[in-house]
């Protein structure tokens, strides 16, 4: 039996789609609720305050703020979003 072959068909032919994985919004960026802010698969970043994580890992915001990337530990980094102060507040 051959080993090889013959002329004509191709085996490496085949290759997946992008998959636009990475942070979508970065820290300090003002993001409105529900905006993704990182796809990825795993838990790089994990969800911290106003944050939830998604069936596939996506994380997204909860409110409308200003995104932190912090460290949850010294392997870890969590992404918090935080509140606009107002003017109200401030007084």
């Amino acid at each position: 039996m051959a080993h090889k072959k013959g002329v004509g068909s191709s085996r490496n032919g085949r290759d997946s789609n992008p998959k636009y994985l990475g942070v979508k919004r970065f820290g300090g960026e003002f993001v409105r609720a529900g905006t993704i802010i990182v796809i990825q698969r795993g838990t790089k970043f994990h969800p911290g305050r106003n944050v939830r994580r998604a069936a596939n890992d996506t994380l997204f915001t909860t409110i409308d703020g200003h995104v932190k990337f912090e460290h949850k530990n010294k392997q870890r980094f969590r992404v918090s979003v935080y509140p606009v102060a107002t003017e109200a507040a401030k007084n």
